[in-house]
């Protein structure tokens, strides 16, 4: 079984304004998790289930962003694998019952995270079939070939569809056991190596009203993309990068 995705991460300036923006785009709750001692932390869940994190942006950082976290079996290996492979690895942490993480930039510069969770509880961040869990991910990579064989080598993932895009060069499907996870392309000019991540909602149109009416921004989209689906990319009120993917009704 290969790695995928398996948690779902926003750093923000604003928990509270957040807390209501993706609650009211995503149909998110927002449950304390803690403990003693514990930073500020909040559980996103849809209908019970939990998508994502919410913590208040690290010092030092410039602006909030999402990170998403691979799931491995053992993170020490993993680390080690993925620094041998030319990866940074910013930080590593052990947290008491939830598991150990590690913080890391791919060889171009892009930030992602892994963990080894100490539960035996499989994630549910990751449904393509629910609206308000994750649907998709996208690298956009200054060497979107050497991006693939990095994840490819780490994770085992494989290609899937390849699709021209004309001067922006290919959009490289990718696959975790068979099924398309994500996409890979060139960054555009300007934009630095990320990863976007989209979340589904059952209707790209309300989507759209959504988060005009909440401060959000809409910086592509909608648009509709093989399959039948529509996507927005667009940045909430503080400024993080995300995405919505569902139907048009």
């Amino acid at each position: 079984m290969t790695d995928n995705f398996v948690w779902y991460e926003l750093c923000t300036s604003d928990l509270d304004g957040a807390k209501a923006f993706y609650g009211k785009l995503f149909g998110w709750t927002a449950t304390p998790f803690g403990g003693e001692g514990a930073p500020e932390y909040l559980i996103l869940e849809m209908a019970g289930k939990g998508v994502g994190g919410l913590m208040p942006l690290p010092e030092g950082m410039p602006k909030p962003f999402w990170v998403g976290y691979v799931g491995v079996a053992d993170a020490d290996a993993a680390i080690a694998k993925a620094k041998a492979a030319g990866a940074n690895v910013h930080r590593e942490m052990d947290i008491p019952e939830v598991g150990k993480i590690g913080l890391l930039s791919d060889p171009q510069g892009c930030g992602y995270a892994l963990i080894q969770g100490y539960s035996d509880r499989k994630s549910e961040a990751f449904d393509q079939a629910k609206p308000g869990h994750g649907n998709w991910h996208e690298l956009y990579s200054p060497d979107p070939v050497a991006g693939f064989d990095y994840y490819a080598g780490q994770y085992g993932w494989t290609k899937g569809r390849t699709m021209p895009m004309g001067e922006m060069g290919d959009y490289q499907l990718f696959q975790a056991d068979g099924v398309d996870i994500g996409g890979m392309m060139k960054a555009p000019d300007g934009v630095p190596a990320a990863w976007g991540y989209y979340f589904g909602v059952p209707d790209i149109d309300e989507a759209v009203e959504t988060i005009n009416a909440n401060g959000g921004t809409i910086m592509h989209g909608p648009v509709e993309v093989p399959g039948g689906a529509w996507i927005i990319q667009l940045t909430d009120p503080q400024g993080a990068f995300v995405c919505a993917v569902g139907t048009r009704k």
